[in-house]
């Protein structure tokens, strides 16, 4: 199924930011910092990762509910979109 940045709603917007998360992450380990800090700001980033994947998985399967109620075949099987969403558990 190919993804298109209107599909994924904000996803986009937490992957962003996750991104400038990391990047903060690095730049504290790399100056020593606090090694609780550190755990704060990487706990953060991993949540909003999860959150950016699980919005993803949530406009998959809207996007194959749509196409199952226009008659169209679905581009992908409830047995594929449950082993992405397990990917993430």
């Amino acid at each position: 199924m190919e993804m298109t940045e209107a599909m994924l709603g904000d996803a986009m917007t937490r992957l962003r930011r996750a991104h400038g998360q990391l990047g903060g992450v690095i730049a504290m380990i790399e100056a020593g910092e606090d090694c609780r800090k550190v755990l704060t700001q990487l706990a953060a980033v991993s949540k909003a990762l999860d959150r950016a994947g699980f919005r993803i998985v949530a406009s998959g399967l809207r996007h194959c509910q749509a196409a199952q109620e226009r008659g169209e075949a679905a581009p992908m099987s409830d047995e594929e979109l449950e082993k992405l969403f397990l990917s993430l558990a």
